[in-house]
């Protein structure tokens, strides 16, 4: 059995870039831990969705702990860190917001996670945290900085295909209509710098069931829960990592997680 330990910013985030390889793992048999920076306490979230006296930040501990199982995850670790907000937003200036932690301190926190569970493999974000939030740079950050203190093994870059998405928009015009796209020359990293690729279209049900999971986030998941399983598939039964640690090749040379 092996460990895989995947670094996130906010309760949700599992479900976008590592919900697959986390499902695929429970299912060989190995351990999956969740490690997530923040309560996620700024995020938006429906009117009327929280009971009277609930907080935003304990309705998203619930709903990750059920998206959690539904992964087959079997540890969560919360560093509860606070939440940055998205970026140029006036938060990102709280001094004790995750953006803003000492990275060797944060660094020494994770890292004292991985050599706990002997962690094998690690998923932290690529630089620009896939596409730009200010705590989704720093798990980049303070995960690459525990990884060396734990000196794991095999550290993965969780990404998006950048080429891939803008086929996918070009193909479907209208994802614009409601939100504007997001930069592609930021998104993600260009299919060149990708060096594998997972197929996890076997556990889209697992995928659909986390995002399901996560009912005040119903702004970010609606539009997907309404795809067809087709389209569902094509956007997000493939996830991309880049090899930041460990033995390989360049390019496109795994389609699996060292597992």
């Amino acid at each position: 059995m092996s460990v895989l330990v995947c670094f996130h910013a906010h309760p949700d985030d599992e479900v976008f870039g590592t919900g697959g390889v986390m499902r695929l793992a429970a299912d060989a048999g190995h351990r999956v831990v969740l490690v997530t920076a923040t309560d996620g306490a700024l995020g938006e979230f429906p009117d009327g969705i929280l009971t009277a006296g609930e907080t935003l930040a304990e309705r998203r501990r619930v709903e990750l702990d059920r998206s959690a199982a539904v992964l087959g995850v079997s540890r969560v670790v919360r560093l509860h860190y606070a939440d940055s907000g998205m970026a140029g937003t006036p938060e990102n200036a709280n001094p004790d917001a995750f953006c803003n932690v000492d990275v060797d301190t944060a660094a020494q926190r994770l890292a004292e996670v991985l050599l706990e569970e002997q962690a094998d493999v690690v998923t932290i974000y690529d630089p620009n945290g896939g596409y730009g939030h200010p705590d989704h740079i720093q798990v980049h950050v303070v995960g690459k900085r525990a990884t060396e203190i734990a000196d794991t093994r095999f550290v993965y870059e969780t990404t998006t295909n950048r080429d891939h998405m803008r086929r996918l928009m070009e193909a479907n015009p209208h994802w614009g209509e409601e939100a504007p796209p997001p930069d592609m020359d930021t998104f993600g990293l260009p299919e060149t710098e990708i060096t594998t690729v997972v197929d996890v279209s076997s556990v889209m049900d697992a995928k659909r069931g986390a995002m399901e999971a996560h009912e005040t986030q119903v702004g970010d998941f609606g539009p997907f829960l309404q795809m067809s399983v087709e389209d569902l598939a094509s956007t997000f039964g493939t996830e991309w990592f880049r090899k930041l640690r460990g033995t390989g090749g360049v390019g496109l040379t795994e389609t699996s997680l060292p597992l």
